[in-house]
């Protein structure tokens, strides 16, 4: 929602912020607040940027959105008739992880972010900072299927996506699935696998399927991988190449706790199981609703020509190597 003040003498809105209170852009509704408290187009200057408003919300034109009630919000809890809009599940998934994952708010609402925007996360950081508590917890609030991958260096690629087996008991050959067929996949030391298998999780990440013995099969909808590699050792290790890491969409650092979250971690009662306080607030399906909500999301021209301009910028600096490519604008968007 654009707040602002009005222009006595020419009668335009400049927007004093952008307000997404946990992500709350009301459910695809970018609204221009006059003193009437009208909603119709206007032109509103902030950042720079031409806000196109909408009187009716993307996600209302969307039959598969389920209506609660007379509220004008989609319902996308466990129940359609619960009547929970984006901002509140989002804030609620943030309130459930943070039951495991102390003092780190802005990691858990990035990671919330990548998942909603069907992106993958690398999580780079030193051991025993909860980057595996983190990917654990928000499995558990959303009821994702969730798998993990230890990669090491004789991880094969078949380890990774499955391979096709003979049964005994037909005389047939059948497919069995890897670990890659689930919801939420953590690939832990992602870099100490070689890169072959590393390249097993390319096809998968980009375009959510797998392809094994000439036939392709689908993954479970949401997909997300989580990956994590330790950035101080580096003995066997395999360095990500640029192919796989520009299908990251976001890589974070988890960082210390300070003082106060530390001590709190020390004296908990339940030392090591913190995942057993992690409510479901969610179920796949309500995932899937935020995220059809997310994509709906109207970007008018001005905005979409901004990120142009700013790709375009880090390809032509001299002082940067390799520049975003045209899958990192769509990120960034």
């Amino acid at each position: 929602v654009v707040r602002g003040r009005r222009d006595p003498v020419s009668g335009e809105h400049h927007a004093a912020g952008i307000h997404h209170s946990g992500l709350d852009l009301g459910a695809s509704h970018i609204e221009c607040c006059n003193e009437s408290g009208s909603g119709s187009a206007g032109r509103c200057h902030g950042h720079n940027l031409l806000l196109q408003i909408h009187d009716r919300p993307v996600w209302q034109n969307d039959p598969t959105m389920t209506h609660a009630g007379s509220t004008t919000e989609p319902s996308v809890g466990q129940s359609p008739a619960g009547g929970t809009g984006f901002g509140e599940a989002f804030e609620a998934l943030v309130t459930a992880t943070e039951q495991a994952i102390h003092g780190k708010s802005e990691v858990v609402r990035a990671a919330l972010t990548c998942l909603l925007a069907e992106g993958h996360l690398l999580l780079e950081d030193v051991p025993g900072v909860g980057k595996t508590s983190l990917a654990k917890s928000l499995a558990k609030a959303m009821q994702l299927r969730f798998a993990r991958i230890q990669f090491t260096p004789d991880l094969l690629p078949s380890d990774v996506v499955g391979s096709t087996v003979w049964n005994a008991g037909d005389g047939s050959l059948e497919f069995r699935p890897g670990p890659v067929f689930t919801n939420l996949l953590l690939g832990d030391e992602i870099n100490r696998a070689s890169p072959k298998t590393q390249a097993a999780l390319l096809e998968s990440m980009e375009e959510h399927q797998v392809t094994a013995d000439g036939a392709t099969r689908r993954l479970p909808s949401p997909f997300m991988v989580i990956a994590t590699q330790n950035p101080v050792e580096h003995h066997g290790t395999f360095p990500l190449p640029e192919s796989q890491l520009d299908r990251f969409l976001m890589r974070l650092s988890v960082g210390y706790p300070d003082e106060s979250h530390e001590l709190k971690l020390l004296t908990e009662a339940d030392h090591g199981h913190s995942i057993d306080r992690v409510a479901a607030v969610l179920d796949p399906a309500g995932v899937a609703a935020m995220i059809r909500i997310a994509a709906g999301v109207h970007v008018s021209d001005p905005v979409a020509r901004y990120v142009i301009h700013l790709a375009s910028a880090t390809r032509s600096d001299p002082e940067v190597v390799l520049g975003v490519s045209p899958r990192a604008c769509l990120g960034l968007l």
